[in-house]
Formats: structure tokens, sequence, C-alpha cells
């Protein structure tokens, strides 16, 4: 998640210590923030603090940027009454980080009470309180069909004894186990992280004798725990991680993955419904198999061939191995084996020949260079990146996308799904009640664009050809689906929604480019993500012309965006993860083509076959069946 202005925060115990540290430095960085804390004084203080920290990125504004909430975090009711709070105020929540905490007053041996004022109380607010401010997050977050970041504060005495406070310790150790347990929660966009600091200098360190503190090396600096849970939000890649900061080592994960690889149980007796698989049995080759495109055509066919490269170990330091399991087939493959892609004259493009095929797929990690520490061997993976129609491809480390499965599913997710999620959310800025119309509705992307727009809570028209595709957006929900080749697209238009539509996700062009422009209504944007109807002619991709566009657009003070996904790419892991999620809940519905394809000697065909119209959702071609069964039985 990039931290950036016009997310919203809750910290709670964000009245001193670390959360006041946290609160002010998220403030800097323009985040709306509720800082829950039990100490009113000191809490209005900080609030008043951050306050002004905000305000140097967003002015002023119509409601506070910063608010404090009194509240015991033990109080359940009072907790879920300040998560409210802040959702109707800023919209939602992005970020939460549970700092409260305190030392236990008396040591438990000596404690002649009931404990409810002592270990009881410290257990309740170390832990128990953490539990219910995470829950609450989460709750918050699924509500508002958001991704979000949790830190929960443990320490470092929740990794070993703290022989002088062992509730204390307990308790941490808790929120550690805890918030490592909950590692599945990324499948939903939702990361939930431990910061675990040594001593920093606070009011509840203060109570540590001193040469204790000189012996590890002094109090931790504030600026060092704010640098961690600054990295655990950014970092898509940490889910269910324990980030450890000490003045001797600096940060660093723990466990260490050979202290984790002891208590991991083989993958081999996972069941479905785990996280995500772990196959270790890959076995890398001397060579592999892979499509290059030789000459420039928009003949997929003939432009390609199957060739065979030398694959030789080890990988360069930043690079990774991904065996590949399924590739995505796509309208612009032709686009590709072509040379658009690639800016220059006709002698520069034939200078690149041979170059390799694909954009899409996913698979297992077969191996991985030495300087690639947040990724590991037998974890599923996709890539979005030119060398997808292989066996392997080696792909730079900061081009994988962690996935939870190696799912036919998932590939129709990234070029398709992506495109669908991110350019209605950017270009076209969908909110609800309005008019979708979706071209190519039945199609891979088209079927992610009609269930997107349902769910944002809009009627959702879309064009299709054929009763198998009408039946298939009828069972997405899709209000009125027009068959073109029984119905008149433009009189349906023209007689059931005179006013017009208020957004079209236009991927056909030509003749339906212009008819979807004419019904078009005031203020209304169409968002053009391809012309697949002016891919495959004789004379190539040739522009046309829109004479009097301008006139059109201004008349209505209409948009039209074009939406290139490679351009948006800053935004592919948060989308994916978002869409995983939709899927993994029920609220998304994703249809792949029924007819098989197998191997890459099948790769030509598929391309075709998406070209014919015939294809129904998303058209996948299994590079390795033998591996995709593996895959299929854990």
């Amino acid at each position: 998640m990039e931290l950036k202005p016009g997310l919203s925060a809750i910290v709670t115990g964000g009245a001193s210590g670390i959360g006041k540290a946290l609160s002010l430095a998220l403030a800097q960085k323009g985040v709306f923030i509720t800082i829950i804390d039990f100490a009113e004084d000191r809490g209005r203080e900080v609030a008043a603090l951050a306050e002004k920290e905000c305000a140097k990125c967003h002015g002023k504004l119509d409601f506070p940027l910063v608010s404090f909430t009194k509240c015991d975090v033990t109080n359940s009711r009072d907790l879920a009454a300040a998560f409210e709070k802040h959702v109707a105020t800023y919209g939602g929540l992005d970020i939460c980080i549970n700092s409260a905490g305190i030392a236990n007053p008396v040591p438990f041996n000596k404690d002649q009470t009931d404990g409810s004022k002592s270990w009881k109380l410290t257990t309740n607010v170390n832990l128990v309180a953490v539990i219910d401010c995470t829950r609450l997050a989460i709750q918050t977050m699924q509500a508002a069909r958001k991704s979000g970041s949790i830190i929960n504060i443990g320490s470092a005495s929740g990794l070993y004894p703290m022989y002088g406070d062992p509730i204390y310790s307990a308790s941490k150790g808790g929120v550690v186990l805890f918030s490592r347990s909950l590692a599945p929660y990324k499948r939903q966009g939702i990361r939930i992280n431990v910061l675990c600091p040594e001593f920093v200098q606070t009011d509840l360190s203060a109570k540590v004798d001193p040469k204790f503190i000189d012996r590890i090396g002094g109090y931790l600096p504030m600026e060092m725990v704010v640098k961690g849970a600054f990295e655990l939000i950014s970092d898509e890649s940490k889910a269910g991680a324990c980030l450890w900061i000490t003045n001797r080592r600096g940060m660093e994960y723990w466990p260490s993955p050979q202290e984790e690889a002891k208590f991991l149980v083989s993958s081999s007796k996972s069941r479905r419904t785990t996280s995500s698989v772990v196959l270790s049995n890959i076995q890398v080759p001397q060579s592999f198999e892979k499509i290059v495109v030789h000459t420039l055509s928009h003949k997929f066919r003939s432009a390609t061939s199957i060739v065979r490269a030398s694959l030789s170990l080890p990988l360069k330091s930043d690079h990774v191995l991904l065996k590949v399991i399924y590739a995505g087939v796509n309208a612009s493959d032709v686009n590709f084996s072509s040379g658009r892609y690639f800016s220059g004259n006709s002698k520069d493009l034939v200078s690149r020949l041979p170059f390799d095929a694909g954009f899409e797929a996913v698979g297992i990690i077969a191996a991985i260079g030495d300087s690639v520490k947040n990724l590991k061997v037998g974890t599923p993976a996709a890539i979005m990146t030119f060398g997808s129609y292989a066996e392997f491809t080696m792909v730079h480390s900061k081009h994988i996308l962690p996935v939870p499965r190696p799912d036919p599913e998932v590939v129709a997710m990234l070029t398709s799904g992506l495109t669908a999620s991110i350019a209605l959310e950017k270009a076209a800025q969908m909110d609800s009640g309005k008019v979708v119309l979706v071209t190519a509705a039945a199609g891979g992307t088209g079927q992610f664009a009609v269930q997107l727009a349902k769910l944002a809570g809009n009627t959702v028209i879309a064009t299709c050809g054929g009763k198998e595709k009408a039946e298939l957006l009828s069972d997405l929900g899709v209000e009125r689906v027009i068959d073109y080749k029984r119905e008149d697209i433009k009189t349906v238009l023209k007689n059931e929604f005179p006013k017009g539509v208020d957004i079209v996700y236009e991927s056909v062009g030509g003749q339906m480019f212009d008819l979807c422009l004419n019904a078009l209504a005031v203020y209304g944007k169409l968002v053009v993500i391809g012309m697949i109807s002016q891919y495959q002619g004789e004379d190539g991709w040739k522009p046309l012309n829109y004479t009097g566009l301008c006139e059109k657009l201004l008349a209505k003070s209409q948009t039209v965006a074009g939406f290139f996904l490679v351009q948006y790419a800053h935004f592919w892991q948060e989308h994916l993860d978002r869409l995983f999620h939709l899927f993994s809940v029920g609220k998304l519905k994703i249809a792949i083509d029924p007819k098989r394809f197998l191997g890459l000697q099948s790769v030509a065909d598929a391309v075709e076959y998406l070209h014919s119209g015939k294809s129904t959702g998303k058209v996948v071609v299994c590079i390795d069946p033998k591996y995709s069964e593996q895959v299929a039985k854990l």
C-alpha cells in the first residue's frame, strides 16, 4: 500500500510512546487519523499536533483531519463505537495500528487480589484488546470491500523470555502468534503483521533496569520503529510477518527462513482450503521450450514457432525462475506478434526478432537468485511480462505477483480482471447509481466488468453474440443483455435507455465505438480498453477517422479515455488481491472457456479460437497438464 494523502488510519494507544510517534508520522504523510486512548488530555494534545502536520498536505477541510476518541480498549462496545465513528467521518479504514499496551504493575505470584487490576488487566489490554481491535478492523475493511493494513505492536519480549515481567512477555507472545496466524487474510486484500521492537524510551520502558538497557545496546531510536511500521504498510508481500527491530541487528524478519522450515508441514498433506500452495519437488531442466515471434505478422500462427532454449543455474541474483502451469490468451497477442507494441520503424522492429510471446501466466517458483529474500521456491506466483508462452520463464523478482493458487481462474484475474477493475475505478471513476454499458461482455475482461459494475450498485447493459453468451451474462446478474445476433443494439439503446448511458466499457472498436459514443449521456465517460474488431485486418491495424468527435464531446461534456494496463502496474497487486478476495467469498464468478488447450503446440489454436468469436469467458492454455493435475489434488 502506498502511503499517500487521503488514506485513513486508527491508532490505539496514540496518546504516548510508539502510538504517538506513529500518529505524527502518518499525519506527516497526509493520512487522516483517529487516535484512541484512555488518557484524554494527552490524546487531545497529540491530535492537535498531528492535525497541524496533516494540514500541511491538505490545507483546511470541512472535517477534522485528525480526531481523538477517549476509549478503554478493553471495553468492546466503546471500541466498536470508535470504529463506527471513524468510518462515518472518513468513509472507510485503510490502516489500523494497535499500539495500546501496559506493563504488569504487580508480580503475578505476589498478587493477593483476583488479578483484575494487575495481571488480568495487562493481559486484557495487551492481548485481548488487540484481538478485538483486529477483529473490528477486518470487519470494517471487508464491509467496504477494500484492502487494508493492520499492524499489531508486539515486543521483542514476545519472541524471547522477559524474566522481570512474564505476564507482559506472555501477552506480547500471544500478539505475535495471533498476528502471524492471520496471514491467510491476504487473499482478501487485508494484511495483518506484527512489529516487535526492543526497548524504546517511553513511560513503559522507564521501569526497566537501565543496566539491562545498556547491555542490549541502549534504547532503540523511535525513527527505526516508524520505519519498520511503514515498511509493513508499504510492502504488499508482507502478511503474517513479524518484524523484529534491535540496535544490535537492525530490522529483520522472525523467524528466519531456516528456522521456519523446521515447523512447516509438507504441502503434500495440505488441503485445498489452505491459503496458498507450496510445492518443493520441482525439477529444473537444462533446457525448455517456449514460443517466439520470428516474423512480424498479425497472423499469430505464421508469425511464431516453438523453440528450445538452454537453462543454467544459478540465476541472476535478483531474478526468479517460474515454472508455467497456465498461460492466458489475449486478443492483443496478434498485436504483439505484428510488432504494434514496439516503437520504431520496420527495420528497427525486424532487428528485435526473435522475441518471446505471451503476456500472462501463473505457475510455481522453481528457483530464486541470491538477493531475492521475500519469495520462496515452491510457492505460487503470477507474471504479466513478455515470455509467458513457455515451460519456464525467468523474470526480475519485481515482476512476481504472489497468488494463493496457480489456478486458471487466477490467470483470468490478470490481464482481463485487472483491466476491468483498474479501468473502471481509475479511468471511468465509477461510483454507484449509474447505467453502465459493457461491450463484448461475455469475454475474458467483459465478465469482470459487468460483475464489478453490479457490485458497485449500478444498472448494467451488456452486448454479446450468441445464446450461450447471453445466458452466461444473465447468470452474472446483467439487467439487460443485448444479443446482437438477435437484436439491433442501436434500437434497444434508443428505445430502452433514451437518456443515454453513463459509462461505457468498450473493447470492440469500429462501428461499435460509434454506436456507444452516440449512446453516451451528458457527462458520460467512454473508456476504450481495446478494439478487437480492428486487430486482424489484412492491412494491419489502421487508424480510423472519427469526424466530429470533438464537437460531440463538447456538446454534452463527455469524456473518452484510453486505458492501457501496463501504465497502471503500481495498482496490480492491490487489485489482484481484491479480485481474489471477491472470488474466494463467492461475490465474483469467473468463467473459463470450456474448450481445452494443452501444451505449447495448442497456443496458436487458442489464439485463433479467441478471434473466431466463439469463446465464452477466459481462454486459457494449460502449458503442463501433468503438473496442473498435481496442483489440483492439493
